[in-house]
């Protein structure tokens, strides 16, 4: 920092064109102070971090040395239009809460960076730039990953306004989210901005300022002269608004005016700020190993505090001396601050760490179903069907009506879910009840389609997205596992994003083959520490299940994938062509299976036969013919895949001395090995557990699916070996 002052002020005539007055852009000389003092802060708790590192306080020293304008771009903006900033956002965090009189971004950035229980975002859990009062969502290492939330917040601003929702910001409110020129190119950042320039372009307000801080490389690797102009210069639907990352004053132009865009215009804008990147890309990265002496030079040249420091003094603001001196005292502070914060308490035990991922929410009512005429028009559609047994998706529907009577904030989204109705009907005619802002057709992207879930529980929606086949969310799960499950996480529950994402997904269809529209793979979810995964069998516990499912989102704030055998949606026959012992009567709209509860059907004694989905089907199936030869058997539906519902498990099972696991995915990989291990060491030593699963396969088309997966018959064979 000593150099700052050591050389001559910058010829700011010869830097930039003439530079606009003060009261043109609506600054005081006092507001350029502060903003020059936030990013005399943010350079100087980055030199700390890099001490705190070397002296093993400091955990993670990637920094935002070159890109201390972006404090210009936070002061532009209202302190609560939310913000989503990534890792060299440090400036905006403390502009932004100088916003706020009575914070002290000093000592909660120090807290964080010395990863102290007392960190008052993430408590000591990461490093991250976050506060739930200053509406700044906690990131950690961001590439390009909080884009689709955040332009779903965006589209989640102006929905509020339409169905008259009152949303957690106000709803003339802009959504800010920065990112650098390499994650640019990261198809979760081109598939978020894609869908707000595919929103945008109907007219649809989506108020984003999304703020690409390009210092011209990725680690090592450069990005090409003018590439992010190029890219995203002429994109329909969306503003492109440059400035120079040098210039204070350049960079507060710039901002004011995207901000008028998007608060007024209800549009996207490019918000490109040009920077340079200086100490490297974090304290382990050796620079000069790939830049050359005087790439280095011209990048420190190109330091934003110099300019700064001369646009104080040509402002008449502060000279070199008082600043060097003003840097100085700022510097004995933040290691004042600094001294403090290493010896707070850490994290003491594993409790304290998992404290957050799902915490325990007080009970709420659950709001009434409807009544009366009420319901009689909302089910007049189906007057023929009513009192009569159904399938899965016919049941799944009509707890749908029910659910978004019940919840007028429940908004579902996805691929065809609208007129058509989905692929599989069970989002028929909804769009004909609540109308297309609450039955969201989306664009063909499933991690826009999720972000725009997380974005809208950001704003106090309670979403339920659909993916449209399991095989599809591979190309989006870091959607679920790196945004929507560690929120809670990396906020000490502060924030949440709560919903419940519904999955057409296993194998058994007839006449398709996999892997994208016949898949059994959903073992993702099954290794995200506080996502809930459930799987109903038939309509009456899809309909339970769904029910229990909302209610987690809705009271407990979780992270609910519900996964729906696509098999099993029109199964109708259980053992005989037309005897409907498949279909089910509508239990009443206070029915629900408890989260943790598995089901039984029959009371055999002599074997217990657990499954879930078309396993537990097929189980049924087996349990006939069992009986037929002498074996009496219980079937357990497991319902909750994740985490394993184990004590109502025991208790089903307890009766019996041999437990067969039939597992409809994979040998590898799969439930059943969970499952197996869990009951070994919790059951009952005595009893015999064997499983029967798909084989390590693909699915093949039509009747060679079955060569792979397991059978009525298989079931019965391994039945009568154990």
């Amino acid at each position: 920092m000593a150099g700052l002052f050591d050389q001559p002020l910058v010829d700011l005539k010869a830097a930039f064109a003439p530079l606009p007055s003060l009261q043109s852009l609506g600054l005081s000389k006092q507001e350029v102070f502060d903003i020059v003092d936030s990013q005399l802060t943010s350079r100087l708790l980055d030199v700390h971090s890099r001490e705190l590192q070397a002296a093993g306080e400091s955990f993670y020293t990637i920094g935002s040395a070159g890109h201390e304008n972006n404090a210009a771009i936070a002061a532009a903006f209202r302190p609560n239009d939310m913000a989503f900033l990534h890792y060299r956002s440090g400036a905006f965090f403390i502009q932004r809460q100088r916003q706020k009189p009575g914070s002290t971004p000093v000592h909660d950035m120090l807290l964080s960076f010395a990863a102290s229980a007392d960190d008052p975002i993430s408590s000591g859990r990461h490093k991250v730039l976050g506060s739930f009062d200053h509406y700044v969502p906690p990131q950690t290492s961001t590439i390009g990953s909080h884009l689709p939330k955040a332009m779903g917040m965006a589209y989640s601003i102006g929905l509020a306004k339409r169905i008259n929702h009152r949303g957690q910001v106000p709803n003339d409110s802009v959504v800010l989210c920065s990112f650098g020129d390499a994650s640019a190119n990261h198809s979760t950042t081109q598939g978020a901005i894609n869908a707000a320039c595919w929103a945008a372009y109907q007219s649809v307000p989506v108020p984003a300022v999304l703020v690409c801080e390009d210092n011209g490389i990725g680690i090592s690797t450069a990005t090409p002269h003018r590439w992010i102009e190029s890219s995203f210069g002429h994109r329909p639907g969306m503003d492109y608004i440059s400035c120079d990352g040098r210039n204070l004053l350049d960079v507060y132009r710039a901002s004011k005016e995207a901000e008028r865009v998007a608060r007024r215009l209800r549009k996207p804008v490019f918000l490109h700020m040009r920077c340079v990147r200086l100490y490297g890309h974090a304290g382990s990265d050796a620079e000069m190993t790939y830049l050359s002496k005087e790439q280095i030079a011209h990048n420190e040249a190109q330091d934003p505090l110099r300019f700064s420091l001369a646009l104080l003094a040509h402002l008449g603001i502060a000279d070199q001396a008082s600043m060097r001196q003003h840097t100085e005292q700022l510097y004995q502070r933040i290691l004042a601050v600094g001294r403090k914060a290493i010896a707070q308490p850490k994290l003491a035990d594993a409790a304290e760490v998992m404290a957050h991922i799902a915490p325990e929410r007080p009970e709420q009512p659950i709001p009434p179903a409807a009544t009366g005429e009420t319901r009689a028009r909302l089910f007049g559609h189906e007057k023929h069907n009513l009192g009569k047994p159904q399938t899965l998706n016919k049941l799944l529907n009509w707890a749908l009506l029910d659910l978004m009577h019940q919840y007028p904030h429940l908004v579902m989204a996805g691929e065809d879910i609208g007129k058509k109705g989905g692929v599989y009907g069970v989002t028929n005619r909804l769009v004909n009840s609540f109308g297309p802002n609450r039955v969201i057709n989306t664009l063909l992207d499933e991690q826009s389609i999720l972000g725009l879930g997380i974005g809208m529980a950001h704003n106090g929606f309670l979403p339920m997205p659909e993916i449209q086949f399991l095989a599809y969310v591979h190309n989006a799960e870091d959607q679920i596992r790196g945004e929507a499950a560690t929120l809670q996480f990396f906020s000490s529950g502060q924030y949440s994003n709560p919903m419940v994402i519904r999955i057409a997904g296993l194998a058994y269809q007839k006449g398709f083959g996999g892997h994208f529209h016949n898949d059994n793979s959903f073992t993702v979810f099954r290794d995200l520490p506080g996502v809930v995964l459930v799987c109903p069998s038939n309509g009456a516990s899809g309909a339970k299940l769904l029910r229990e499912a909302v209610r987690l989102a809705e009271e407990q704030k979780r992270v609910v994938v519900f996964l729906e055998p696509i098999a099993l949606y029109n199964t109708k026959d259980l053992h005989t062509p037309g005897d409907n012992g498949w279909m089910r009567d509508y239990p009443e709209p206070t029915e629900r299976i408890a989260f943790g509860e598995v089901s039984t059907e029959g009371q055999g004694t002599d074997l217990a036969i657990v499954s879930y989905g078309n396993g537990f089907y097929l189980s049924c199936q087996a349990q006939k013919q069992l009986a037929e030869q002498g074996i009496q058997s219980r079937v357990v539906d497991l319902n909750w895949l994740h985490p394993l519902p184990m004590e109502s498990l025991l208790q089903a099972i307890a009766p019996c001395e041999k437990v067969l696991i039939v597992d409809e995915c994979r040998k590898t990989g799969s439930l059943s090995e969970e499952l197996i291990t869990r009951l070994q060491e919790a059951g009952d030593s005595t009893q015999k557990v064997q499983r029967l699963t798909a084989d390590d396969s693909f699915i093949p088309l039509a009747k060679a699916a079955y060569h792979v997966l397991p059978s009525v018959e298989s079931i019965v064979e391994k039945a009568k070996q154990l």
